[in-house]
């Protein structure tokens, strides 16, 4: 049925009449409507408005066949994470601080989108404001994972990745802090791809660490995230950190031999407590390159063991600043009160769960005179060294290869209590977003009791999203976990 369809074939087949966008669109909201009771990966769906667009992509259809045939996502319905813009739709960042903000703009990326001939459809859940890596810390619900609901979807893009997983829908898209696409991919069994920090522009994401977030592609295989990050990626002076460099068409067009590459496989992430299943699956991606041509080097990223602290100083410092505008007096919700000190602290108290509380006080503690240079100073030098570890590493290996989580998806509840364990969670993704990087989470197989999916993460240089997508194709081109979907 159509859930069996990629980004690709369904605009080509929407294109050739073979089928309509109302068609399609009917189908995944009839999905939605029977499946997200039970993992709640959508917060919000107008469906009126999005029958109405699914409408007008047919009467274009009809009408004006011609200019459909440069929209490579004509008439297919693709779901957003609730922390980027889209114009008359709620924007709450599955936060109660925001109330019942509706966006009066588009963000660039869903401009890009609609431009492109996709259909914006729903809000979909995630960690408040992007913290967390289990998305158990949204205001609205917990989004589970469609393989077991008794286990996280992975954070904060968790209703991103449970979306395309459940089948109700064919790619969405989410934002990458720190593995917030990786992690959540990885535990659903979907493709999640981080591009380089810059390659797209983060005008109308909601801020949580301004020089870490990055908006990109959660689909069904690697071919559906090189043609999604075709269609989004690109300069824009609406944002001064977007980097001028055009959409590759190579994207569009990816390889699936690795003869000759030279992947990378870091050391220093064989010391960390890795699941057997996972450590397994590992090994065995790598006998698949290594029978495909590829040179298998071992390589040294030396200071991995400072990434965790080094991100949840500086991100949590510029969240501080970022989530300073949210105040109870311009706009979301308030808390009435006599003075405006006490009308900001009781509107933010009563707005901001826990996680986001806990990121804030920390942030606003580096940020503080007398501790400035002692954290915040010395994390930005570390973080200057670790973008060197790379930057050395790739003169020598043309992509690094890992596991994307040292374990598969967890049960709900298990780390809740647990700050920093939940935070290691992200040991193997956080480097990248501390480097600006692009990397890409891949099925790679499944833990064996349970049967939960694995991911495999394939990290590239600054802007070398072809390599890293070549890579996971060819990957794919020789293997089937990407076909595998808990409905199957």
């Amino acid at each position: 049925m159509f859930q069996d369809l990629t980004l690709k074939s369904a605009a080509e087949k929407i294109k050739n009449g073979e089928i309509s966008s109302t068609e399609i669109t009917k189908y995944f909201l009839d999905k939605i409507e029977t499946i997200n009771p039970q993992i709640e990966a959508f917060i919000d769906v107008n469906k009126e408005a999005v029958l109405k667009r699914a409408s007008e992509a047919d009467r274009l259809t009809s009408s004006d066949p011609e200019s459909v045939k440069n929209k490579p996502l004509h008439g297919i319905p693709i779901p957003v994470k609730d922390l980027l813009a889209v114009k008359g739709e709620p924007l709450r960042c599955a936060s109660k601080i925001l109330g019942n903000f509706i966006s009066p703009y588009d963000a660039t990326a869903i401009s890009k989108l609609k431009d492109a001939g996709a259909i914006p459809m729903g809000r979909l859940n995630m960690d408040e404001f992007a913290m967390g890596s289990s998305n158990e810390n949204s205001a609205f619900c917990i989004t589970k994972n469609p393989w077991d609901i008794s286990r996280v979807s992975g954070g904060s893009s968790g209703g991103s990745a449970a979306s395309v997983s459940a089948g109700t829908c064919l790619a969405s898209l989410g934002s990458d802090t720190g593995g917030s696409i990786r992690q959540p991919a990885a535990f659903c069994g979907c493709v999640g791809l981080k591009p380089t920090y810059g390659r797209v522009s983060r005008y109308g994401l909601v801020a949580f660490a301004s020089s870490f977030d990055q908006i990109g592609p959660i689909t069904k295989n690697v071919e559906d995230a090189g043609l999604l990050l075709h269609c989004i990626a690109g300069h824009d002076k609406k944002d001064s950190t977007s980097v001028p460099k055009p959409a590759d068409d190579n994207w569009l067009h990816l390889k699936d031999e690795v003869k000759g590459l030279k992947l990378g496989i870091p050391k220093e992430y064989r010391e960390h407590s890795i699941d057997p299943d996972v450590q397994n699956s590992w090994d065995n991606a790598l006998k698949l390159f290594e029978d495909a041509g590829a040179e298998i080097i071992e390589i040294s990223l030396p200071h991995t063991e400072y990434a965790i602290a080094t991100y949840y100083i500086l991100t949590t410092a510029e969240a501080s600043s970022n989530l300073a505008r949210f105040e109870g007096i311009r706009y979301g919700a308030r808390v009435e009160n006599d003075t405006p000190f006490d009308l900001n602290a009781q509107t933010r108290g009563a707005g901001f769960g826990p996680e986001v509380k806990r990121r804030i006080i920390l942030g606003t503690y580096v940020l503080s005179s007398g501790y400035y240079d002692a954290y915040y100073v010395k994390a930005q030098k570390v973080r200057t060294l670790i973008r060197s570890d790379f930057e050395k590493v790739f003169s020598e290996v043309d992509a690094i290869v890992s596991p994307t989580t040292p374990s598969p998806a967890f049960p709900i509840g298990q780390k809740s209590e647990d700050p920093l364990e939940m935070y290691l969670s992200d040991i193997f993704t956080i480097s990248s977003n501390l480097a600006g990087n692009c990397g890409i989470s891949i099925p790679c197989g499944f833990s064996s009791d349970p049967k939960l999916p694995l991911g495999l993460q394939i990290t590239g240089p600054t802007f070398r999203e072809d390599i890293v997508l070549n890579v996971a194709n060819a990957f794919q081109a020789r293997t089937d976990w990407h076909k595998q979907f808990p409905n199957n």
